[in-house]
Order: C-alpha cells, then sequence, then structure tokens
C-alpha cells in the first residue's frame, strides 16, 4: 500500500528541482500525478520518467500566473483523472537580480510577487473547488526560510514568501469547514542546479549557508517533508509551516 493510493497530484513546476523529485516520489507512493509545468522539454521529460518506473503521471503546460492556463490545466486533470486530491504550489523561485530594497530592480519585485505568490492563490483558486468536490484533501504551499527570518539581499524574494505563510495559515482557517488542509513547507538551501548556482555567486548566502546546522538540504528532504503533508498522516495539521531547514531558523 502506497501512502498516497488512490489520490490525485497536481504539482507545479514540476519540471526539474525539488518539483520533480516531489512529482516521482508521490508516484512510487500510489499517486496519480500532473506534472504542471510552464517548460514543455522538462515537463514531457518529468513525466516520461516517472511512467518509465511504471507509475502514473501527465505532463500539461501550465503558466501560473495566467488564469486561462491555470484553468485549463485543473480541467484537464478532472477530465483525466475524475477529481483532485493533492494541490503542491511548488513552481517558483528567486533570481540573482534580487538585492536590497533600495537597489533591486522594481520589475524583480513583481516578477517575484506574480510567479510565487499570485501563482499559488491562482492555482489555488482553481484547485480547492475541485478538491472540495472530492471529498477533500491537502494544499501544499512552498514557502521558504527567507520567509521566516531575515535574510539580506533579497528582499523581493523575501517578500513573496513571508506572504506565502501568511497566506497558508488564512487559507488553513477559510477551507477547514470543507476538510481541506493548507500547509506549507520551507526549505533552506537545497542543492538543486539552480540553487548551487546562486551559492556559488552569493557570499551573501554561502555564510548563511554555513549555519545549516545537519548540512544542506536535498531535494528529496524537501520531497519527504511534502509528502507527510499531502497524506492523511497529517490529517489533523493545517496552517502549518513546516521548516526543512537544517537548523538554520535556531542557529
Amino acid at each position: 500500500m502506497g501512502r498516497l493510493d488512490n489520490k490525485v497530484a497536481f504539482i507545479t513546476g514540476a519540471g526539474a528541482g525539488i518539483g520533480r523529485t516531489t512529482a516521482e516520489l508521490f508516484a512510487r507512493e500510489g499517486a496519480r500525478v500532473v506534472i504542471a509545468e510552464y517548460d514543455g522539454k522538462t515537463g514531457r521529460e518529468a513525466a516520461e520518467a516517472i511512467a518509465s518506473a511504471n507509475g502514473e503521471a501527465f505532463f500539461v503546460q501550465t503558466d501560473v500566473t495566467d488564469e486561462a492556463s491555470v484553468a485549463a490545466s485543473i480541467a484537464k486533470t478532472i477530465e483525466r483523472f475524475g477529481g483532485l486530491h493533492v494541490l503542491y504550489n511548488n513552481a517558483g523561485g528567486s533570481t540573482m537580480a534580487d538585492g536590497p530594497l533600495t537597489e533591486a530592480p522594481i520589475e524583480e519585485f513583481w516578477r517575484a510577487i506574480k510567479l510565487d505568490l499570485f501563482g499559488a492563490w491562482l492555482v489555488s483558486r482553481r484547485g480547492i473547488p475541485e478538491i472540495i468536490k472530492s471529498g477533500g484533501g491537502s494544499v501544499i504551499n512552498a514557502s521558504s526560510v527567507v520567509g521566516l527570518m531575515g535574510w539580506p539581499g533579497k528582499d523581493a524574494y523575501t517578500a513573496s514568501k513571508g506572504a506565502i505563510t501568511a497566506l497558508t495559515r488564512s487559507m488553513a482557517v477559510e477551507f477547514a469547514p470543507h476538510k481541506v488542509r493548507v500547509n506549507a513547507v520551507a526549505p533552506c538551501v537545497t542543492r538543486t542546479p539552480r540553487v548551487m548556482a546562486q551559492l556559488a555567486a552569493s557570499e551573501t548566502t554561502q555564510k548563511l549557508a554555513e549555519r545549516h546546522l545537519i548540512g544542506l538540504a536535498e531535494p528529496e528532504d524537501v520531497a519527504r517533508a511534502a509528502l507527510f503533508l499531502a497524506s492523511d498522516e497529517s490529517a489533523r495539521t493545517t496552517g502549518h509551516i513546516l521548516a526543512v531547514d537544517s537548523g538554520l531558523t535556531i542557529s
């Protein structure tokens, strides 16, 4: 028996990094997985990799910042699998254009807010009604340790992730009567190719990485936290921000 047997999981940004690792883990645990990814190449590759491992997944090209795209992707999910039980708003991320708010380009602020915050808001807006129709389930948002502590040099990104943290708690209260749990994972520096490239280029991030008490996180570490929040094992957990932070927020 898998921990996600008979569940349908919709994962944004699932073509690479934490999203892909989570999609593969969810499939191994019995979920039917929707790879909601903007990049066609990585999205197809992720779905094909799951299928080759005897899992069930399909790719749907999705722009989480576009309402029509999100609506179409959710509709295709229901058409293909007949319901929705788990929604993981994973899409997002910071860039090297970020910086102190006195220096960062205004365009970078709006990029982070639109992708990280509005994307999660919009996908939840379309996905939660389908979860309710399916009898309830789990929404997982991607926050970050930058939304839980002071983190210099990324003021656009911290604004978006701090907002995700607040939104998660509000959504948890809003949708609890409908049997929808809403939680977030808050990773520390995680060994994905994109993050490691930023780590090499940022002295500030390097110094913060040194404060990870038990080493940098692997994508699998974050995926397993998401698995707990997606599964019935967390049936009484809602409004929680689960830090996968290697002790960073207490160091």
